[in-house]
């Protein structure tokens, strides 16, 4: 057995049975009375609501920080995974004995949430290794039973809605410790699971966001339909992300930013550093990567859940509370660019993003490097300009697109903001692609091994999209990428983005090479892509019809978001 006593695992089945009662109750009541499943999405207004506030904080946290150690990962049992973590399972389940977090203030959280420019916040009620976060009558592996003894969610979700913060709670259905899962019980487990929904719809006030986390394809069915109506019935304005094993209301692409997507909703969630729980001398992001992502994010139309791990004495890591201040510092001045927007209608790529409101674009320039000569062409006119950041600009727009010129003394390092106010909705303007300006852009492509499925096929590290990539099949360390620029072309600079964090980065050593006379010809030699995911330079002019990447070692399978090759 866990851990527990004999008294212990009485009263959880006798709690069980009648949990399984009012669900069986629950069921009949559903088919009588709603055959229409509108309770497997949210309304348009609630959808809305959640995309106006564009930037929430997401805290995991239990008593794995006491090792400093990933969360639930760690332990050596994981069910399921096909993995084993690094820590015992009686050294790991046991942690929660001496947890006690004395400089805990759910207060002070909300507070850095708000000074981050943060509206709403999701927090890690149950993570994989089972421990719960809240008092609940269905288990004693929870923080009532350690020697804090308080209700974190409690606490946590009174002090948001004292702030103005919306709250929510991440839940995983995944649950290394309980006895009954993946086991021929586990319809049992699935009862345990809907009583502490149940519970936590039901004793925690309004809940605004529901992050479940349920591990893909390698968990069993959590009978999510029933599951959804009981927590519609519940909390009628809930929203409810997409890792139940239906739809749900929105999208969530983890530790990367989201390719461009308007026709469904989305939020990046990705760590303020290298994993989701707190450890000492994590690589904490920069005040720019910060900030870019978030434009990026926004830009791709999509919301970005940004992660914090506290410590276990319950503050959040200075370095992590100035980085979060820092972003609400930027939020402060830009934050009409970020908030109740929408995004495009220029798409993201590595010279920057777009947002827009009613009549206006807001046009972030990220890297002046790659803005080009002239925006697309739209069908609206501009009446106005101005430059956000402060400064002056110059924009000129003809048939051959908009022409945006910024003295070099007013450019920002991190974001140059310059609105233009047009002469309809900019809503009306079809999202498109703001051109590179690479030879191999929109070309034939093919590449050693792909990870299964489309999106990660080659052609995705040439469609001048920074949100999508070609991905090698799993477990390469080796592998190439090549493109038919499909005529002779002369070319003498190559532009490789792997990713923008060290925790994507995989490629340890690589060549660019051209084909001539059916020859590989090596004309750069590299190695790690560089800090910000970038690697750009120029040689002697070279004429081909292919171009390779050719990836000569690498820690995991590679990725590349964009491959690109320039004349001039």
């Amino acid at each position: 057995m866990m851990i527990g006593t004999s008294l212990r695992v009485f009263a959880t089945i006798s709690v069980l049975v009648a949990a399984c009662l009012c669900c069986m109750s629950a069921r009949t009541d559903a088919e009588e009375t709603d055959s229409s499943g509108s309770y497997l999405q949210a309304s348009p207004e609630d959808i809305q609501w959640w995309r106006d506030l564009a930037f929430g904080m997401f805290i995991h946290w239990d008593p794995s920080s006491l090792m400093g150690v990933e969360i639930s990962w760690e332990r050596e049992d994981r069910p399921g995974t096909g993995g084993r973590g690094g820590t015992p399972v009686e050294v790991y389940d046991n942690l929660y004995r001496s947890f006690y977090p004395a400089q805990f203030d759910a207060k002070q959280w909300a507070d850095i949430a708000k000074a981050a420019g943060m509206k709403y916040m999701v927090f890690t009620s149950k993570h994989h290794d089972g421990f719960c976060m809240f008092h609940t009558a269905l288990t004693d592996y929870k923080i009532s039973n350690t020697p804090f003894k308080r209700d974190i969610v409690r606490e946590v979700a009174d002090a948001c809605r004292e702030a103005g913060l919306k709250f929510g709670f991440y839940y995983s259905q995944p649950d290394w410790h309980h006895p009954d899962y993946l086991t021929d019980n586990h319809e049992r487990y699935i009862e345990y699971l809907h009583g502490q929904l149940r519970e936590l719809c039901t004793d925690y006030g309004r809940i605004d966001i529901i992050f479940f986390d349920g591990l893909g394809g390698q968990s069993k069915s959590w009978d999510a339909p029933r599951l959804f109506k009981m927590i519609r019935e519940l909390q009628p304005h809930v929203i409810i992300n997409n890792r139940a094993g239906i739809p749900g209301d929105y999208d969530t692409p983890e530790q990367r930013i989201g390719g461009f997507q308007n026709d469904r909703p989305w939020e990046t969630c990705m760590t303020i550093g290298t994993q989701w729980a707190w450890k000492v001398h994590d690589n904490v992001k920069s005040r720019k990567e910060c900030i870019q992502t978030l434009v990026n994010v926004v830009g791709g139309d999509g919301n970005l859940l940004f992660n914090v791990g506290p410590m276990p004495t319950g503050l959040i890591e200075p370095r992590q509370e100035t980085r979060l201040r820092e972003m609400g510092e930027w939020l402060e001045k830009y934050g009409e660019s970020i908030y109740a927007v929408r995004g495009g209608p220029f798409k993201p790529g590595a010279w920057g993003a777009s947002t827009h409101k009613g009549n206006t674009i807001y046009v972030h320039v990220l890297d002046w490097r790659d803005m080009p000569d002239r925006l697309p062409v739209i069908d609206k006119r501009i009446v106005a300009s101005e430059l956000l950041t402060g400064g002056a600009v110059k924009v000129v727009q003809d048939a051959k697109g908009i022409a945006v010129d910024v003295p070099t003394e007013h450019r920002q390092d991190i974001d140059t903001i310059v609105k233009l106010t047009l002469d309809g909705p900019a809503s009306e303007i079809a999202p498109c692609i703001v051109p590179s300006g690479s030879l191999a852009a929109h070309r034939p492509a093919r590449a050693s091994s792909s990870r299964e499925g489309d999106q990660y096929s080659a052609d995705q590290a040439f469609d001048d999209d920074v949100g999508t990539y070609w991905c090698a099949a799993g477990g390469s360390k080796q592998a190439w990428l090549e493109v038919d620029l499909g005529r002779n072309c002369t070319f003498n600079r190559v532009r490789v983005r792997e990713g923008g964090t060290p925790w994507v980065e995989k490629i340890v050593k690589f060549e660019v090479q051209y084909e001539k006379r059916g020859r590989w010809h090596t004309v750069l030699e590299g190695g790690k892509i560089g800090e910000d995911g970038r690697y750009e330079k120029e040689f002697e002019p070279v004429t081909a019809r292919k171009v390779r990447l050719n990836v000569t070692e690498a820690k995991r399978a590679p990725r590349i978001f964009e491959f690109q090759v320039f004349a001039g």
